[in-house]
């Protein structure tokens, strides 16, 4: 495992940068309540069972499964969710004038919520805050299925169409956007610098965008708790709590 270099290393990098693309993961979200994945107290590690869920096949051929998966919706800590001090950072940083592009992995709105300006986030995998019908595409307030989902319908269909209903975010074994993917493609290869926070690097194609930054000779700032596989090619890696790095960086 390589070793954490200097906050001060990062706060030179990020300084030195006049173009710079965040890339989030849900390390940044879980300050705010909504539990990481593949953390110590992740979902998938109390639960295995659980990972499942976020399969689309899984989720298309059981009945089951959407069941389950509406039941989580209805209780999921998002609802209730705020942006903690890493959002807020990231807010000032885009308020410097430097800051292109904030590319998330994560689902939760927190970034627009903070004050991100919603022109320059890019939600790489979806957003849980509408519904998606996987036959027609009619999409939809999340609300107005929740609402269903508390009146009695344990698995709403499509209003519609009659197909099934699932969260407009991408499930393992679904294809990203290719206009979103390519949006992000385009600002990963035009960064001076790529500012990566909480993510473990470990979901294609959303990871891959570190190494396309790299080869476009952008510098690569990696902060998380863990070890990542793209570890080797950052200027510098940081491994302290985003709550306290991200103002740093940011100021």
């Amino acid at each position: 495992m390589r070793a954490a270099d200097s906050l001060a290393e990062g706060v030179a990098a990020v300084a030195a940068a006049s173009e710079i693309v965040v890339l989030s993961g849900a390390g940044v979200s879980t300050d705010s309540g909504i539990p990481d994945f593949r953390g110590p107290n992740g979902l998938w590690t109390r639960d295995p069972g659980s990972e499942r869920l976020s399969s689309l096949q899984a989720y298309v051929s059981d009945p089951e499964v959407r069941r389950q998966s509406w039941r989580a919706r209805l209780t999921h800590p998002v609802w209730d969710a705020e942006p903690n001090a890493g959002h807020r950072a990231l807010v000032e940083l885009e308020r410097g004038g430097r800051l292109a592009a904030i590319l998330t992995q994560n689902i939760d709105g927190l970034h627009q919520k903070a004050g991100s300006d919603p022109e320059r986030v890019v939600e790489l995998h979806g957003s849980m805050f509408d519904t998606v019908c996987l036959a027609c595409g009619d999409r939809r307030p999340m609300r107005a299925a929740l609402a269903r989902v508390e009146a009695g319908e344990q698995d709403p269909p499509c209003e519609l169409c009659g197909g099934i209903l699932k969260s407009a975010t991408i499930s393992f074994g679904q294809a990203l956007d290719v206009a979103v993917l390519m949006r992000a493609k385009e600002a990963a290869q035009t960064c001076d610098l790529m500012l990566v926070v909480g993510s473990s690097l470990a979901v294609q194609p959303a990871a891959g965008l570190v190494g396309l930054a790299a080869r476009a000779g952008a510098t690569v700032v990696i902060c998380n708790a863990d070890e990542t596989p793209y570890d080797h090619l950052a200027a510098v890696v940081l491994r302290d709590p985003l709550g306290s790095v991200l103002p740093a960086l940011a100021a």
